[in-house]
């Protein structure tokens, strides 16, 4: 059965380049419903603690310098079907083969600054949702 939350970051290069509003507000016209929702800026150990899982690829040192290299805005979002119907709007990693009117065609600079993080997977939601918020930041 499909969850109703998901997890997005709106990364340091959109944060950066003035996109994080114009995100946001796709994200909300795209029927979702925001949650949490906080600005931050990750430590390289942090980003590290969040990026664990791809500890062992060759680009995680890249990875983790790139989401402590500024401000993020950390999201978790509400939809029926929110983990796939996310995925959706944001579009493929790589903007060039992401479809019109997905979020990474339209702000993202490349594979490796594509603007979004979304959750993969309604586990995965839920591990990174609790790594950014507590109970109490949850509306």
């Amino acid at each position: 059965m499909a969850g109703n939350k998901t997890f997005t970051m709106v990364k340091p290069e959109a944060v950066e380049n003035g996109s994080a509003g114009a995100i946001l507000a796709k994200i909300q016209s795209g029927g979702f419903r925001i949650v949490a929702l906080k600005k931050t800026k990750l430590s390289a150990e942090r980003a590290g603690v969040f990026y664990e899982v791809h500890k062992e690829r060759p680009f995680y040192g890249e990875l983790v310098d790139y989401m402590s290299s500024g401000p993020i805005y950390a999201a978790i979002l509400e939809k029926d079907n929110a983990v796939a119907d996310f995925r959706a709007l944001i579009g493929a990693t790589d903007p060039s083969e992401a479809a019109d009117g997905t979020i990474r065609k339209e702000f993202a600079e490349s594979k490796a600054k594509n603007a979004v993080h979304g959750s993969d997977s309604d586990e995965n939601a839920q591990i990174e949702g609790d790594f950014f918020f507590t109970a109490d930041e949850r509306f």
